[in-house]
């Protein structure tokens, strides 16, 4: 492959969000970084915001090919769905544990029902256009366990607020890894 060729393949690559790199102004691992030491103000408030989260969905960004508006809108739709059936599992199982019983065995019985219905209309869901990504629905559904079981969210141990919160800093990923990559003021091919 000559340089002309792998120059236009890379141009053609490239999106208008995702400009073609020759360097970065300034690095992308201090870039990063400064983003990442600014999550501490997010997590550090009397929200308890899980920001974990955000950074599952920002190296899921970069896992998509990088940070642009396609790929951001794949995982705003995908994560919360995600979060949306952990939600019903953890419903299911709070209201209706111990319809089997009340020993471990029989909750352990009911949580594998409910993991394998959920799991599989999850997985089912991937077939409809906008929840396409599966993976991003993965990505949300466990950081709502996480959230949840993990006492994070302005009502620690509440359901809904732990789906409110992971919602929220799942969004903030894609915003994350596309000022990760704009404040490296990256000078574009040519340029």
């Amino acid at each position: 492959m000559t340089d002309t060729t792998a120059a236009a393949q890379q141009q053609q690559a490239a999106t208008p969000d995702t400009p073609t790199v020759v360097r970065e102004r300034i690095p992308h691992e201090i870039v990063a970084s400064v983003l990442a030491a600014t999550t501490a103000f997010i997590g550090g408030t009397a929200l308890h915001l899980p920001p974990w989260a955000i950074f599952i969905a920002w190296a899921g960004t970069f896992l998509l090919g990088g940070p642009n508006l396609v790929n951001a809108k794949k995982l705003w739709f995908a994560m919360p769905m995600g979060s949306t059936y952990a939600l019903i599992i953890v419903q299911l199982e709070t209201n209706w544990g111990t319809s089997f019983g009340d020993s471990q065995f029989a909750r352990n019985c009911f949580a594998a029902l409910c993991i394998l219905v959920i799991n599989t209309t999850l997985m089912y869901t991937g077939r409809i256009g906008l929840f396409a990504l599966i993976p991003g629905m993965f990505f949300g559904f466990a950081s709502y366990f996480a959230t949840f079981f993990g006492g994070f969210g302005y009502d620690a141990g509440n359901p809904w607020s732990a789906w409110l919160c992971v919602i929220a800093m799942n969004a903030l990923g894609p915003v994350y890894a596309w000022l990760s990559v704009r404040l490296a003021f990256p000078v574009k091919e040519g340029a």
